[in-house]
């Protein structure tokens, strides 16, 4: 699970295929995610003195994980993400499609450096 809060996303099956959104938080033990703009319902909420009309207030829910793709930076395209180690040992998350940076994993680790050769 690399998806993140900020993410941008699209849902790739459910009611609302296609549709892109932002991720608004996430649910790492449910792995569920809220997206905006995505799964709405209505709660009804009765006449109270916080809310004195009363009626229907729309919200979003949560959606499972497995439903979203990360929408990649540079080539604009719902991808699935790989690990991928730069050059100093940092684990990053990498589109499968084109192969860009879409942010840190975890920090640099020696072991993890790509070694350089002198000729």
């Amino acid at each position: 699970m690399w998806i993140r809060a900020d993410d941008l996303v699209e849902v790739i099956s459910g009611e609302d295929i296609g549709t892109r959104g932002k991720v608004l938080r996430i649910d790492r033990q449910a792995g569920k995610a809220v997206v905006e703009g995505v799964n709405r319902v209505y709660k009804h909420v009765r006449r109270s003195q916080r809310n004195p009309q009363g009626g229907r207030l729309s919200k979003e829910m949560p959606i499972a994980l497995c439903k979203v793709l990360l929408v990649c930076e540079k080539c604009g395209a719902a991808a699935r993400l790989k690990a991928d180690y730069l050059d100093d040992g940092t684990k990053v998350r990498a589109c499968k499609k084109c192969g860009a940076n879409n942010g840190q994993i975890a920090p640099a680790k020696a072991r993890y450096a790509k070694k350089v050769r002198l000729p």
